[in-house]
């Protein structure tokens, strides 16, 4: 079976949204190193709509770092209101419930599978069971008020289990999560 996880940028009080506002002066060396290992072992990308629309208008014909790993890739996108074909190469709608796909996704061969931004379906995702490590790499920062958080205050009381955790030199702390059986 393979693994499905997700890694996001988030600041001390949660947010999750829009890390160029606030991420800029702790994104230091050892982030993009701990982020390359990670993509390494990923051979599929899930992402939500708006996840998809901001990325394929960047990232087609930039090849350099995250390029390299995301053009080529094999990227399914969930949506409610894009229709296919999608542009972008290697890009396919999911057709039907989501949970479901990457359950089916999962049971299947290959690498991991990475959950690639879109808070919203990474908190659906996670909290349905089909994420099997969630990765916040939090930055020494509080990011204040007007931006999403990963996590509402609707949300259940959930168990999670730490797995995983560095410390980088500015202070980031990339800590790794399961949920609690």
């Amino acid at each position: 079976m393979r693994k499905v996880t997700a890694a996001l940028f988030a600041s001390v009080d949660g947010v999750v949204e829009a890390p160029n506002l606030w991420q800029f002066d702790h994104f230091d060396a050892e982030m993009p190193a701990l982020m390359m290992a990670a993509l390494a072992k990923q051979d599929t990308v899930v992402m939500g709509r708006r996840t998809y629309q901001e990325w394929a208008g960047y990232w087609p014909g930039n090849d350099e770092d995250f390029g390299a790993f995301i053009n080529p890739i094999p990227k399914w996108v969930a949506s409610r209101t894009l229709t296919g074909p999608l542009a972008w190469n290697n890009s396919r709608l999911i057709e039907g419930d989501v949970v479901a796909f990457v359950r089916e996704l999962k049971a299947g061969e290959g690498g991991e599978i990475n959950v690639a931004g879109s808070p919203t379906l990474v908190r659906h995702l996670f909290l349905s069971g089909v994420i099997d490590t969630l990765t916040l790499m939090i930055h020494p920062v509080l990011a204040g008020s007007g931006l999403r958080r990963l996590f509402n205050t609707e949300e259940p009381t959930t168990r999670l289990d730490l797995v995983d955790h560095v410390v980088t030199s500015s202070g980031n702390a990339v800590l790794t999560y399961s949920l609690r059986d």
